[in-house]
Order: structure tokens, then sequence, then C-alpha cells
């Protein structure tokens, strides 16, 4: 089942800034922008119309000026999540922002690859909150660029087992709203069965997921993973 698209609206007055990040999101699925600003006034209204679940936004516009705007959506109570790409990088700016509730903020010039992060950062807390009513502070620490298990932890996982596969898996487990056998989850990973298999009885042993035992109706009965938090 594919995801619903994740709407995206960008505010950015350098027309080549803005389609190098129009194609940059549209890479990174589900993500779908939905509009473009070179603007403040420009910006308002456009939001109002397409009613994004993300905006990119820059701080320095030739006409307004994105703090304005940020503010204005949040006093407004705009249902939508902020992301700074801007050159701006003085304290009191990135401190506005924050204060205003920006989710993330990316100095320009930037690696792309920056960007991609704060997308999917931002597409872990929407998947995450569209399951749950409350959070945990694992969850949110998931969210917070933690997920499964860290760097630091990588020189003690056990031999053959490696830290992007781990993620990999931990993460495909957050998305799911239903417990797994590890056949399921090879195919949907299009990985083998042992090797999965290897992963997540490392992950039950070190409690990132919980086992529970199907019984079925015959043989033996099957474990489901889902993670634990």
């Amino acid at each position: 089942m594919s995801q619903k698209p994740i709407k995206v609206f960008i505010v950015e007055d350098d027309p080549m800034v803005a389609d190098i990040n129009k194609r940059m999101v549209e890479k990174v699925k589900p993500f779908k922008v939905v509009g473009l600003a070179s603007n403040e006034q420009e910006g308002l209204a456009k939001i109002g119309e397409t009613k994004p679940d993300l905006v990119l936004l820059d701080v320095y516009l030739t006409k307004g000026n994105g703090l304005s705007l940020l503010q204005f959506l949040r006093q407004k109570e705009i249902p939508c999540d902020v992301i700074l790409i801007t050159a701006a990088k003085d304290t009191e700016t990135i401190y506005k922002t924050l204060r205003y509730g920006a989710i993330d903020y990316i100095i320009k010039p930037f690696n792309l690859e920056r960007l991609e992060i704060a997308l999917k950062n931002f597409l872990k807390l929407r998947t995450i909150m569209d399951k749950k009513d409350e959070l945990s502070q694992a969850e949110l620490d998931l969210f917070n660029n933690n997920p499964g298990v860290s760097e630091k932890q990588e020189k003690n996982l056990p031999k053959g087992v490696h830290l992007l596969t781990l993620n990999h898996i931990v993460n495909f487990l957050l998305k799911e709203k239903k417990p797994l056998t590890c056949q399921e989850i090879a195919d949907s990973l299009s990985m083998s069965k042992i090797t999965v298999w290897r992963y997540l009885e490392f992950l039950a042993e070190s409690n990132k997921v919980s086992v529970d035992l199907d019984y079925g109706t015959v043989g033996r009965p099957s474990k489901k993973y889902y993670v634990s938090l």
C-alpha cells in the first residue's frame, strides 16, 4: 500500500535554488511539492490555498521576510511544519525561528544530503505520530536522529550485524501497524529470511523489538516482531 503524499511548499526567491530544492524534495518519497513562492505575501496566499504539510522557508526574501511569514503561520495556528533553508546564521535569527516552532534549520550553502536527512526525520516523526495518540521518550529520541542503535554503539555490535542494516529494519518496523513474522519482514525488505532473523533476534535480546507468539491452528507457533518503545 503506497504512502499518502506529504505536501511541501517552498518559499525561496532564487529561482535556481527553488528548482534544486524542488527536485531534491521529490526524490524522497512520499514528498510532493505543491507550490512555490518568491516573496512573503505570495507565500502566505499560496500556503493558504495549497495547505501543505511542510514549508521550506528562506529568511531573506526580495519582498518581505521569512521570519514574519513564520510568525504569521504560528499566530494563525496554520497546521504546517516549517524547515528553514537560509543563509542567515546569526544566533538571534536562529533563536527566533526555533521559538516560532521551526523543526529544523539548514544554513546555505548546504549539502543536499542534509536536506534529505531533514525530510526523512520529518517523515519519521509523522509516521510515529500518525500511529499513536501519545509518544514515549524513546519515540521522540528516534525522531532526533537516534533510530535503533546509535553510531557510538556500533563497535559493540556482534559479528555479522551491521548498523545500517539494523536501523533499516527498525525503521521499517516503526512504519508497520501490526506485528510481522520474519518471513513477512524479509519479503518486504527483499532480504534473506536467515539474515533478517539474525537481526531480529539481536534486536529482541537488546529490547529494541518485542516478540509475540502466534499459535494459529496447527503446527508450532510463529514469532511476530514489532518495535517495543
